[in-house]
C-alpha cells in the first residue's frame, strides 16, 4: 500500500459525511415534501442517483492528498465489482419478466386466483409465508423479491391496500429466507468466519427467527383484518399463470436466479403469442419496457457501491470497527459488539454479505475471548445484518422494490417490516437475558463466577 494511501486511510468518522449528504438529500427531502403535501410523488422531487451524485462530489473535494484520477480509479473499481454488476443485470432481467407477465396478462390472473381462492384478510399474511419459504428454498432474498413483489403490488392495487403495506410483508419474508437458509451466501459467510457447521447456526437461528416470524404472521393479519371482501370481475386464465409457477419451481430446485428470470421472460413471451395477447413486435417491446423500468435502479446501485469504495478507501469502515471492537469489556458487550458490528457494516455497506465477511475476523476474536460458542457468534453475525438490512432505506432490496413502483416512499416500506423489528427484538432479549446458551458456555460462566466469588 501507498503511503498516500495510507495516509487517506485516516478519515475515521468524516469518511462517512459523503453518505450523510446522500441520505440527508434524499430522505429530507423526501419528507419535506410528504410532510407540506404540496406536489404529487414527494420521493421523486429529488432523485436517488442525483443526491448520490452530490455525495460522490463531496467525496472528491475531500482528500487533497490524492490526486482525483486516483479517487476516480478507486470509484470506478468498485462500483463496477462483479457482485454489483450481477445485481444490476438481475435488476433488468426481472424488469423484463415483469413487463412480459404482465403485457400478456399473467399478473392480473395471478391476482385474481388468489383473490378468488383466499379470503383478503389472509394475504397479507399469507405472501409473507410464501416468501419466506421461497427465500429459504433458494437462499437469497432478491429472487423472491423480484418474483412476488409484482405481485403483490398488483393485489394491493386490486384490494385498494398500501402498496408499502404489502411490499413490507414480501420483504420481511424473503429476508427470513435469507437469514435462515442453510444454502445463502449470508449463512455460508456467517459460519465460515466464526468456524461453525451450518445446521448448529441454523438451529440457533431458528430458535430466534422463528418466534419473530410467528409475531409477524401475527401483526399483518391484524392489519388486514379491516379489508373489504373483493366484488367484481376476478377471471383469470391458468395457462396465464405457467411463467410465475415455472420461476418459483426452478428456483426452489436450485437453478441460478439470472437464468430462471430469462428463461421464464422468454416462456411468458410465448404464452402470450400462444393466447394471442402479444405479437412477437409486442413481446419484444414488453421486454424493453419492463428493462427500462429497472435502468434507473441500476444506475442507483453503481453509483452508491462507487461511493461506498471511495467510503472504505478514506478508511471509515476501520474505524467504525474499531470503535466497537475497542469499546468491548463484558460477555455481555461482546455479543451487542458483534451484533451491533455486523448491523452497522451492514448500513455503511449495503450488502450483508460483505458486512459479515468484514465483521466476521473481528467478531471470532472477541467470541473466542469470551467464550461465546461459534454458532452464537455466526447466529449474531447474520441476524444484526439481516434485521438492519431491511430497515435501510437505501438497501439492494428498497432499490428492488422501488423498481416496480417508482413512487415508493422507502420509509413506508421500512415502516411496516415488522419481522426485521421482531428479530431485532428477540435477539436482543437473548442477548440481555443470556438466553439459548450452549453446555459449554454455561460452565464457562459458572467456573468465572466462582473464581470471582473466591476472591
Amino acid at each position: 500500500m501507498s503511503k498516500d494511501l495510507t495516509e487517506n486511510k485516516k478519515y475515521g468518522f468524516a469518511a462517512f459525511i459523503p453518505m450523510f449528504v446522500f441520505l440527508g438529500l434524499y430522505l429530507g427531502c423526501g419528507l419535506y415534501y410528504t410532510i407540506t403535501g404540496t406536489v404529487e410523488q414527494p420521493w421523486n422531487q429529488f432523485p436517488r442517483h442525483a443526491a448520490i451524485l452530490i455525495g460522490i462530489v463531496v467525496t472528491f473535494l475531500m482528500c487533497r492528498t490524492m490526486p482525483l484520477p486516483e479517487k476516480v480509479k478507486h470509484f470506478c473499481k468498485a462500483a463496477g465489482d462483479e457482485g454489483t454488476i450481477m445485481m444490476c443485470m438481475i435488476f433488468l432481467v426481472a424488469g423484463a419478466f415483469s413487463g412480459v407477465c404482465k403485457a400478456m396478462g399473467g399478473v392480473n390472473s395471478v391476482v385474481n386466483l388468489g383473490l378468488s381462492l383466499v379470503p383478503v384478510q389472509f394475504i397479507l399474511p399469507g405472501i409473507f409465508i410464501i416468501t419466506a419459504l421461497v427465500a429459504t428454498a433458494i437462499g437469497t432474498s432478491s429472487g423472491a423479491l423480484v418474483a412476488i413483489a409484482p405481485i403483490a403490488m398488483a393485489v394491493a392495487e386490486g384490494t385498494g391496500s398500501s402498496i408499502p403495506l404489502y411490499f413490507a410483508a414480501v420483504y420481511s419474508g424473503a429476508l427470513f429466507g435469507d437469514n435462515l437458509s442453510i444454502i445463502s451466501d449470508t449463512t455460508i459467510a456467517a459460519t465460515t468466519g466464526a468456524g461453525c457447521d451450518m445446521k448448529d447456526k441454523f438451529r440457533m437461528n431458528l430458535l430466534i427467527a422463528l418466534p419473530a416470524a410467528l409475531v409477524t404472521v401475527i401483526a399483518f393479519a391484524l392489519m388486514s383484518s379491516g379489508t373489504e371482501p373483493i366484488s367484481g370481475d376476478l377471471s383469470y386464465s391458468l395457462v396465464k399463470i405457467v411463467p410465475y409457477v415455472y420461476v418459483l419451481v426452478a428456483a426452489i430446485c436450485g437453478m441460478d436466479v439470472f437464468v430462471v428470470l430469462i428463461s421464464g421472460t422468454f416462456l411468458a413471451g410465448l404464452v402470450g403469442i400462444f393466447t394471442g395477447s402479444l405479437t412477437i413486435a409486442t413481446f419484444a417491446q414488453a421486454i424493453g419496457s419492463g428493462m427500462s423500468g429497472m435502468m434507473t435502479t441500476s444506475i442507483v446501485a453503481i453509483l452508491l457501491r462507487g461511493l461506498i469504495g471511495i467510503i472504505t478507501v478514506y478508511g471509515g469502515i476501520d474505524w467504525l470497527v474499531d470503535v466497537l471492537h475497542r469499546r468491548v469489556h463484558t460477555r455481555k458487550g461482546a455479543e451487542y459488539c458483534i451484533g451491533f458490528m455486523s448491523g452497522l457494516l451492514d448500513f455503511a455497506l449495503i450488502n450483508n454479505t460483505i458486512a459479515i465477511m468484514i465483521a466476521a475476523p473481528i467478531a471470532k476474536d472477541i467470541a473466542d475471548e469470551h467464550h461465546i460458542a461459534p454458532k452464537r457468534n455466526a447466529s449474531l453475525l447474520d441476524i444484526f445484518a439481516c434485521a438492519v438490512h431491511g430497515l435501510a432505506p437505501h438497501a439492494g432490496g428498497m432499490l428492488t422494490l422501488s423498481g416496480f413502483y417508482s413512487a415508493l416512499n422507502p420509509l413506508a416500506v421500512v415502516q411496516y417490516n415488522f419481522y426485521c423489528y421482531f428479530l431485532l427484538i428477540a435477539a436482543i432479549i437473548t442477548i440481555q437475558f443470556g438466553l439459548l446458551r450452549t453446555p459449554e458456555e454455561k460452565e464457562y460462566i459458572r467456573q468465572q463466577q466462582e473464581k470471582a466469588a473466591k476472591n
